[in-house]
């Protein structure tokens, strides 16, 4: 997925001596060294004319302003894909001695095309691991007398790596569903084709629901009930609050996974799917939609990517964001006091909230004390089962499961009494 181009219009660079001035100020230095030494003037008269070189170097023209021109300046793929990009440089005059080197984060890596030239540069990038890696042009640039010699770095384009999902479905707590037409069985009498009962003929009943087979039998017009199936609404919340160093930021990283396979399950079967997140400097979230582009708005969303979400002020989400019986699904290693009070109001606005801990283990980096951990462990039951009292189901993600697998471990919900206003 590509978008525009982007155009860096204004470049201060960072002017030094060049290479040939260096040369023409050491030579110079020599031969006025030497002349001292060896008590030669000729060689005073030899360096004379390169140091009126160097000493020209202030009134020489400096080079027009030049231009990068990225495309494309945002750039979309999934862990391990390659994307591609073209860096050129811009100028107005064609006698410019320029040349452009793409660099990147060291946790991306980047090949040069062939093709490319000191200053067109195609190039192709690719990470393992998901976020957003800028890629940065550095410019050089030489005046026209070859004695100045100008860099500057600046950032050209964005490559946001998606992270990939792994194919299982992930189930969804059974509890109340919207009445939506979907692909949940449930057990109201309605449209489908699962069996449900038998019941007498009544005005109104459509005759393809007469059971002949049973009217025939009873002597009676009889019809067949069936359960009907229903759309859910997914609203997947992530934990975007700062983590302490350690073992919380890395299990951070399994938040948005986890995120994703939740939404990419929720859209395979048909259901809307949105996304919240929660701390951090840009808490933004996302309506809930259905289809595959979808999909993609709700990771652009995730890294803050494009401009379709919606950016918000204050700890709770929003009720927009949120649409009435929802399912809310929340990723987050549960250290974040103002992130378990959002849980608690979700709840009580009459949601169904399970949230996956991804923090395995204690947050602590020191070695292995068992005294801690047990304390730690401790601490985290007691945790679980306060939030289990108010309507909110905590679940563990060890790093040895899958977030499916996970899932599966969550009970079935109970009828949500909804806050009186």
């Amino acid at each position: 997925m590509m978008h525009d181009e982007r155009i860096t219009d204004v470049i201060e660079l960072r002017w030094s001596a060049a290479a040939l001035a260096r040369t023409l100020a050491a030579c110079a230095g020599l031969a006025l060294v030497l002349a001292v030494v060896c008590s030669r003037w000729q060689l005073v008269v030899f360096a004379a004319p390169m140091l009126g070189v160097l000493a020209s170097r202030h009134w020489q023209r400096r080079p027009p302003p030049v231009a990068v021109r990225s495309f494309p300046g945002l750039q979309r793929c999934f862990e391990g894909d390659e994307a591609a990009a073209t860096i050129e440089l811009q100028s107005q005059s064609t006698d410019v001695v320029a040349e452009v080197e793409v660099t990147c984060p060291s946790a991306m890596q980047i090949q040069i095309r062939e093709g490319s030239t000191a200053q067109h540069v195609e190039v192709t990038a690719s990470a393992l691991n998901w976020g957003r890696y800028p890629l940065s042009a550095r410019v050089r640039m030489e005046a026209p007398g070859g004695l100045l010699c100008g860099t500057a770095t600046v950032e050209v384009a964005d490559v946001y790596v998606f992270p990939q999902a792994p194919p299982q479905a992930t189930p969804i707590p059974r509890t109340e569903l919207p009445n939506r037409l979907g692909t949940h069985l449930t057990r109201h009498i309605g449209p489908g084709v699962e069996f449900a009962d038998i019941r007498p003929y009544l005005p109104g009943d459509q005759l393809r629901t007469v059971n002949w087979a049973v009217s025939a039998r009873r002597g009676s017009l009889h019809v067949t009930q069936r359960l009907t199936d229903r759309a859910a609404d997914v609203v997947v919340l992530v934990d975007m609050s700062a983590q302490p160093a350690g073992p919380a930021t890395t299990a951070t990283e399994r938040a948005l996974r986890g995120a994703t396979q939740v939404v990419q399950t929720a859209l395979r079967n048909g259901d809307r799917a949105g996304l919240v997140g929660l701390g951090g400097r840009r808490p933004r979230w996302l309506n809930p939609d259905i289809g595959r582009r979808q999909f993609y708005r709700v990771l652009d969303a995730a890294l803050a990517a494009g401009g379709e979400f919606h950016s918000m002020t204050g700890t709770l989400a929003p009720r927009a964001a949120v649409p009435p019986g929802a399912i809310v699904v929340a990723f987050s290693t549960l250290l974040d006091t103002n992130f378990a009070l959002a849980l608690i109001d979700l709840r009580e606005r009459g949601h169904t909230v399970v949230v996956v801990d991804v923090m395995d283990g204690s947050p602590f980096e020191s070695e292995n004390e068992p005294i801690l951990e047990r304390m730690w462990g401790l601490q985290r039951s007691a945790m679980y089962r306060d939030m289990r009292v108010v309507g909110v189901e905590v679940i563990a993600w060890p790093t040895d499961v899958t977030v499916d697998q996970a899932m599966r471990l969550v009970p079935p919900q109970s009828t949500v009494r909804r806050r009186r206003t």
